[in-house]
């Protein structure tokens, strides 16, 4: 069983150093991997990534993360990723990466995504060109989810995304606010690949668990949500493979 520990949305700056890091110490007893789901700064500069260095950095557990749109507030999403790739976090946009878990390749792809909505009540690309730009984006994310995942050479493939994949997720947040949680396009994106497991922040008020029309598990890890340090998932790679 691979164990894979997921947290976002931890919004931190100065005033937050110190929260996280004593229950991180003892993470890689826990799972053999750690994810982040995005927010991890409150407005998105240099100096609060310096803070999430600090609180997620050098851990005895590989730990990869993408960005959300708080990272992406001060247009320094650039800065953001060097500080923390700097302590050896693994932030994915567009690409995957594989971890070694007791001889089984796992991997996970990774995008922040963008809005939407989904299926029935979501954008489309119809009328004036900021929205052909809104659907543009959100259709570039998936694709770039999609690809990233087909190119991952692992027995197991996880997806992490800021913006959910599914509505199931968003339980509990406004309707009118849906198309800015999500798009069904990462939920196609995901069902088209081989993918275990989906795990997604961004939804403070949504719900734990979903599913994808196609049958893949998604958990909102938002901090707020999950209301701990991380939340741990099982994956099976001997029942997904008797499943394949």
């Amino acid at each position: 069983m691979i164990t894979v520990a997921a947290v976002g949305d931890v919004h931190l700056d100065a005033d937050l150093v110190g929260r996280f890091r004593p229950a991180l110490r003892d993470v890689g007893e826990q799972a053999d991997v750690l994810l982040l789901a995005g927010d991890l700064t409150r407005h998105g500069t240099e100096a609060e990534a310096v803070c999430v260095a600090t609180e997620f950095g050098g851990l005895d557990v590989p730990v990869i993360a993408v960005l959300g749109n708080h990272d992406y507030h001060s247009g320094q999403e650039r800065q953001v990723t060097r500080v923390l790739e700097d302590v050896g976090i693994t932030v994915l946009e567009g690409r995957g990466v594989t971890v070694d878990c007791a001889g089984t390749r796992l991997g996970i792809a990774g995008v922040k995504g963008f809005g939407g909505g989904f299926a029935g009540r979501c954008v489309t690309a119809f009328g004036e060109s900021l929205f052909k730009d809104f659907v543009r984006e959100t259709e570039r994310g998936a694709t770039a989810l999609e690809t990233a995942l087909r190119d991952l050479d692992a027995d197991v493939r996880i997806a992490l995304t800021h913006y959910a994949p599914v509505p199931d997720t968003l339980f509990g947040e406004p309707l009118e606010i849906y198309p800015f949680l999500g798009a069904y396009q990462l939920g196609e994106a995901i069902d088209r690949t081989d993918v275990a497991l989906a795990v997604h922040g961004h939804a403070h008020y949504g719900s734990p668990d979903g599913i994808t029309p196609g049958g893949v598990h998604v958990r909102n890890v938002a901090y707020p949500v999950i209301r701990r340090v991380y939340g741990l998932y099982g994956v099976d790679p001997v029942a997904l493979a008797g499943a394949a």
